[in-house]
């Protein structure tokens, strides 16, 4: 494969790290400190649209089998899904009037929209790589130049974004949203000529012409044994993660004061990740992916309780660095799998990456709502723009704990699932090509 064409394929990733990024790092805040929507409120806006997604992701993964049967490619669902930038600025651009329910209302239908919109790009997206006739290390090579792309779109809506909100007003948020919507229009245009180009390369492997429900589908991938084990472990993975993205700028104004300091943070947890995926594609080669993800997430748990030690400012951003080349791991390694359990069983790759992503956007949700829960129980109070308010001990105590002791343990649980992957106990010694 080009490398060019792997580049153009691998910039869609830009536009998908902002769209997990600017909702995941800023949606509960936005709600709970500029709206005055009560955090489990809150929480529940961010978790209830995703229920959809669990039905919906499944569905478009069995269309989007049919489509490549029919037309030898997956790119109508892909273009429809550039429309997210429309529902990225919705979602961020609430009427003055609307605040508390009713503003959490506006927000949670844009999410809906968004999450519909997001799934018709991803998953056609992401089965690109168990379509093409390539082998178990080349597998690992397109996700690394699609992990290094995603990293850059996670670390600039990481970094940008909180830096164009600071001021907390409304109209910063809408701004930021057009802003980064139009990097995810560009970089969803670059994608679709990148997949076309690849598949016209390597060769596409066509899912077979057995006519499956998409609940057959589902019932099929369930029963493989390694890839639910694989979607077990991310499930806990994706909540973990995107706990930590919710709960950081809570961390960042509670603990140290200072809410410019998210924007510190991300730079740390992602700048890293940028050349830490050439480092674990190396270690990919060398022990397997299976190793190579159980090591991140073993960093990742004692990365995460290291906070309980109450360090100042630069202790806690040589931490965020160790969680960044972990993250970077957890991506990589766990993307690339999903292909390798594909080709294993022979199975249809829109269905398996349906279920994936599926559970991709249910861990996204239930981080937040998960942290927004810990909140609402230590009686954190929501506030509107240009109020502010002193929070409880208690408050403070669970908005520390609901970053460091809940991340830690559901990652142990993801380390757990993990174990019973059984397909690297074989690991090809060098990398393989499949010429079209």
């Amino acid at each position: 494969m080009r490398r060019g064409d792997l580049v153009a394929y691998a910039t869609g990733s830009v536009g998908m790290g902002v769209w997990v990024t600017v909702p995941g790092l800023l949606l509960l805040y936005f709600l709970t400190h500029t709206l005055g929507v009560p955090p489990l409120l809150a929480g529940l806006t961010l978790l209830l649209p995703k229920i959809i997604d669990v039905i919906v992701h499944p569905y478009l993964g069995s269309r989007s089998d049919a489509a490549a049967r029919r037309t030898g490619h997956r790119l109508g669902l892909l273009r429809f899904g550039l429309l997210l930038a429309v529902a990225m600025t919705g979602m961020f651009t609430v009427p003055a009037g609307l605040s508390g329910a009713s503003a959490a209302l506006w927000v949670g239908g844009w999410f809906i929209a968004g999450n519909l919109l997001f799934a018709c790009f991803q998953v056609p997206y992401l089965t690109t790589p168990s379509d093409l006739r390539v082998g178990y290390h080349e597998r690992t090579r397109v996700f690394m130049f699609r992990m290094l792309f995603l990293t850059l779109g996670l670390l600039g809506a990481g970094v940008a974004a909180p830096a164009l909100v600071a001021a907390g007003g409304r109209g910063d948020y809408t701004r930021m949203a057009l802003l980064l919507s139009g990097a995810m229009v560009v970089s969803g245009l670059v994608a679709v000529t990148g997949v076309r180009r690849l598949t016209r390369e390597v060769g596409i492997r066509t899912p077979d012409a057995d006519t499956h429900s998409t609940l057959a589908d589902v019932r099929i991938a369930w029963r493989d044994r390694d890839f639910r084990a694989l979607v077990l472990s991310y499930l806990f993975t994706g909540t973990t993660t995107h706990l930590f993205l919710a709960a950081l700028p809570f961390y960042t104004e509670h603990v140290f004061g200072d809410p410019a300091l998210t924007a510190v943070f991300m730079g740390a947890f992602l700048g890293p990740a940028v050349i830490a995926g050439p480092v674990w594609l190396a270690v990919s080669r060398r022990i397997g992916k299976q190793r190579g993800l159980l090591i991140s997430q073993a960093v990742f748990v004692a990365g995460s309780l290291a906070p309980l030690s109450r360090y100042g400012v630069a202790p806690a951003v040589i931490v965020t660095v160790f969680l960044g080349i972990a993250f970077a791991g957890l991506q990589l390694f766990a993307f690339s799998m999903v292909p390798d359990a594909v080709a294993a069983a022979s199975a249809r790759a829109g269905s398996y990456t349906g279920v994936w992503t599926a559970t991709e956007a249910t861990g996204t949700a239930i981080g937040p709502y998960v942290y927004s829960a810990a909140l609402a129980l230590g009686g954190f109070a929501a506030t509107t723009e240009g109020q502010t308010v002193t929070q409880t001990a208690s408050a403070r105590t669970a908005l520390l704990l609901g970053f460091t002791v809940i991340p830690a343990a559901l990652m142990a649980v993801a380390l757990t699932f993990q174990l019973r992957w059984t397909l690297d106990r074989s690991i090809p010694a060098e990398p393989e090509t499949h010429p079209a």
